[in-house]
Formats: structure tokens, C-alpha cells, sequence
């Protein structure tokens, strides 16, 4: 997964696999990758969350 995707970017293929993953028409081993898939991207756009409140938190200082 590259660090250079946008949070943006991010959601919308979470939201592609959210897709897919609830039309039940994904074959178990396609499930797993796209699973796998988007818990890093879920990890990957907490963490850019995650600083961006920092730099927040560090311009209102």
C-alpha cells in the first residue's frame, strides 16, 4: 500500500470494498484480500487523522 494515497483516495477505495464486500458475490479468497485491504487503508486514514489533529492541536498553540 503507498503512503503517497491521499485520505480522500483512501475512503473512496473503502468504500469500494465495503461495496463488494456487502454484495456477498466476491469469492472467499477475493473477501479476504479486499478485507485485508481495507483494514490497512482503515489504519492507514486513522493515522492521517491522527496527524492532522496534531498539527492542529499545534497551530492553535
Amino acid at each position: 500500500m503507498s503512503k503517497d494515497i491521499t485520505y480522500e483516495q483512501a475512503v473512496k477505495r473503502l468504500e469500494e470494498i465495503v461495496s463488494a464486500l456487502e454484495k456477498n458475490d466476491v469469492a472467499l479468497d477475493e473477501a479476504l484480500a479486499l478485507f485485508e485491504e481495507g483494514t490497512k487503508l482503515s489504519r492507514l486514514c486513522t493515522e492521517m487523522l491522527q496527524n492532522a489533529k496534531q498539527k492542529i492541536t499545534e497551530i492553535e498553540k
